[in-house]
């Protein structure tokens, strides 16, 4: 049986009489007129078929009934205030929960948070790390930066900058196996390093670059992450494929080259996630405007280099 519920401006309107005794300063707090205070109770009334306050000229005053009613809905009101008061103090106090993969977060946004807590020293943030997408209702987190193709559901998306990968290899790897730097095809019958969640990645730039006939028979080792993948580059154990974003301090501190310099463009993007009903927060705010200030400041490829994975 579905339990009965008064319209709950009306029983709004009847709480705050019912503790002012005032219809003048219950119109103020309820930031309405008087006779609009006076028409809300009519609505309770006739709805609960009762008289709820006698009107005298002094003002209102409850009937016994109204009394009897009001000692039960004024609580609840308290309640529901109190309620909604310790959930905006816990989310307003708490840190900045941010979900990312580990290798943004490593070779990205770690590099460039002392930016951001100088800029926001009173923001605290809490990074986690994850690879299935980010279910906000599941997920303890306020943001989350993930990769895709921006088709987000219920969600509000800013997109960060684009998914650029090519081979890199360490300076004296290059020099070890290619006669000419001007011809790295060699490189591409040695072996091959793949990162286990960008297994593609390879396939995708061979075939983009129409290089696969290059590569055909060369030994393959896997990794669990692209960060490992990218250390055991610049130890010289092969080449790998690199996301250009990520690899900025490697290429200026000249622990890893580019070699072919054909970068290839994917249909995915990094993205900046945040539910689509949750109202942005000050910290959520600061946070997004700084996260987009340095993805745009960041190095960029030209686009006229770019390559698009067909």
């Amino acid at each position: 049986m579905a339990r009965r519920i008064p319209p709950l401006n009306p029983l709004r309107v009847f709480e705050v009489v019912a503790r002012t005794s005032n219809l003048t300063v219950a119109a103020q707090e309820l930031h309405v007129t008087q006779s609009a205070v006076s028409r809300q109770i009519a609505v309770i009334e006739e709805y609960l078929g009762v008289e709820l306050f006698r009107r005298e000229r002094q003002g209102v005053t409850l009937t016994r009934v109204g009394k009897s009613y009001a000692e039960q809905i004024v609580p609840a009101f308290e309640a529901i205030a109190n309620a909604t008061e310790r959930l905006h103090k816990s989310t307003a106090r708490s840190a900045l929960r941010v979900r990312t993969y580990t290798t943004f977060a490593a070779k990205w946004l770690i590099p460039r948070l002392p930016d951001f807590k100088q800029a926001h020293p009173n923001i605290d943030l809490q990074i986690t790390t994850a690879v299935p997408d980010v279910d906000f209702d599941r997920d303890l987190v306020d943001v989350a930066i993930q990769l895709g193709d921006g088709r987000w559901q219920r969600l509000q998306a800013d997109k960060l900058f684009p998914d650029i990968f090519e081979p890199v290899c360490s300076p004296r790897y290059l020099s070890e196996h290619t006669k000419s730097i001007r011809k790295p095809e060699p490189l591409l019958r040695k072996q091959l390093l793949v990162s286990h969640y960008r297994r593609r990645d390879w396939d995708d730039w061979l075939k983009a670059t129409r290089l696969v006939d290059a590569a055909e028979g060369a030994e393959r080792m896997e990794f669990s992450s692209s960060v490992l993948t990218w250390q055991a580059a610049i130890d010289g154990l092969g080449m790998a494929i690199g996301q250009t974003a990520m690899l900025e301090h490697e290429f200026q501190t000249g622990q890893l080259v580019r070699p072919f310099e054909m970068p290839v463009q994917s249909s995915r993007a990094y993205w900046l996630l945040r539910p689509q009903a949750q109202r942005e927060s000050t910290k959520v705010a600061a946070f997004r405007d700084w996260l987009l200030a340095a993805c745009a400041a960041a190095p960029i490829e030209d686009p006229d280099d770019l390559i698009a994975v067909p």
